[in-house]
């Protein structure tokens, strides 16, 4: 069972990024920030910032692991470069609890430099667990 709501998902993301010091510009489901822009014909869920750093958010659940266009979009997503090219982007994704060896197995069948920009986060399966996150 995934997060109840896509929202409390985008939560435990920007909480995540939060705990590792990441400042968030946008997001999905605010009160007081701006939805993130679309990146190319992909919607993120969130836009963070940590000095220089970039990360994109993305929530994901298990059908769109089952998209076959899912590969392009995490491809496009981890070489995405701003305006400042020398400037790599860091892309967490949001992955349900039962999903994550699934998700990891996608991720490596990318290119290594891909793989490098992609870090995986867990996300619970409950509402008890979503109070802890």
């Amino acid at each position: 069972m995934a997060p109840r709501t896509k929202s409390d998902g985008v939560d435990c993301l920007i909480d995540h990024l939060w705990q590792h010091g990441y400042l968030t510009l946008s997001r999905k489901y605010g009160k007081y920030l701006p939805a993130p822009p679309k990146m190319g014909e992909y919607e993120i869920d969130a836009v963070a910032k940590y000095k220089k750093k970039i990360a994109l958010g993305l929530t994901i659940t298990e059908e769109e692991l089952n998209d076959p266009k899912f590969l392009n979009k995490l491809d496009f997503l981890a070489n995405y470069s701003s305006r400042f090219p020398q400037n790599k982007i860091t892309l967490f994704l949001g992955v349900p609890n039962n999903a994550v060896v699934k998700a990891s197995l996608l991720i490596s069948s990318l290119k290594y430099e891909t793989q490098k920009h992609i870090k995986i986060i867990t996300l619970p399966d409950n509402f008890v667990e979503l109070l802890k996150c």
